[in-house]
């Protein structure tokens, strides 16, 4: 694939990543500062949103080591999420041949305003250092479940995954919002790691573009887990909701403007 990117943009393209990997590893939603700046730099849109995944999965690999290494990370639990979202990856992906993701646009709007009223309202639960002992198999179970579900979501459409981990972790499995964040980053990892070998296999990555990013990505989302372990549940929710709020800014655009169309 030969396409010129000017040694200014690659340069922008790289403080765009370095932001959206601090964003993403705290809260999800990095996707809105680096994909939009792909387009903007020319590339057509599925060469930017292949070269997005080849270099956020660099960002969400550093975010699970740092928070691993806080000892936020369950790797019992891991066990049973990584395969699941890397399963429900590839299939969103084909899903993407029979449906047109547009479809989702009203729908993710709507969960969006709903999480952001829960995690306005929601009690913080009692702090609890380090990991839980091994989860029972019913806490595996519904850990897979939201493994496959989100990460069918992530392939097939995106906008929003890492913020619906975040809330499903932390509301089904009752953990922390730091916690849930680490457990998302598993997630993420597992589904970019699928998009990226499809996405590869197509030949639609700009590796040129994406490594210089990557590693952009991968500082930003160190730099963010470790905000996200130190500050705790207070700046999660905060990032979080912020996220939240582009979110549903720039979705309520597109299904606006397709509307008036």
């Amino acid at each position: 694939m030969d396409m010129d990117v000017s040694a200014v943009q690659l340069v922008l393209l790289c403080v765009a990543a370095l932001s959206a990997g601090f964003v993403d590893a705290i809260a999800g939603g990095g996707g809105l500062i680096s994909l939009p700046a792909l387009l903007a730099a020319g590339l057509p849109a599925h060469v930017a949103l292949g070269t997005n995944k080849g270099q956020s999965v660099f960002g969400s690999g550093a975010a699970m080591v740092r928070f691993a290494r806080a000892g936020l990370v369950d790797w019992k639990l891991a066990r049973a999420t990584f395969p699941f979202g890397l399963m429900g990856a590839f299939g969103g992906a084909a899903l993407v041949l029979l449906l047109k993701p547009e479809v989702l646009k009203p729908l993710v709007l709507v969960l969006l305003i709903a999480v952001a009223v829960f995690l306005a309202f929601r009690r913080t639960p009692p702090k609890k250092d380090g990991v839980e002992p091994s989860p029972r198999a019913r806490a595996q179970a519904i850990g897979a479940l939201i493994a496959l579900c989100l990460g069918t979501y992530d392939g097939f459409f995106g906008p929003g995954t890492g913020t619906f981990l975040i809330v499903a972790f932390s509301s089904l499995l009752g953990h922390g919002l730091a916690r849930a964040s680490a457990d998302a980053k598993v997630v993420n990892f597992a589904s970019n790691l699928a998009s990226v070998a499809l996405f590869t296999l197509r030949g639609v990555v700009l590796w040129k573009v994406a490594l210089p990013m990557a590693a952009a990505q991968f500082t930003g989302a160190w730099l963010g887990a470790h905000v996200a372990v130190k500050g705790g549940d207070r700046v999660v929710r905060v990032v979080v909701l912020g996220v939240v709020a582009a979110l549903v800014l720039k979705l309520g655009y597109d299904v606006w403007r397709g509307w008036a169309a």
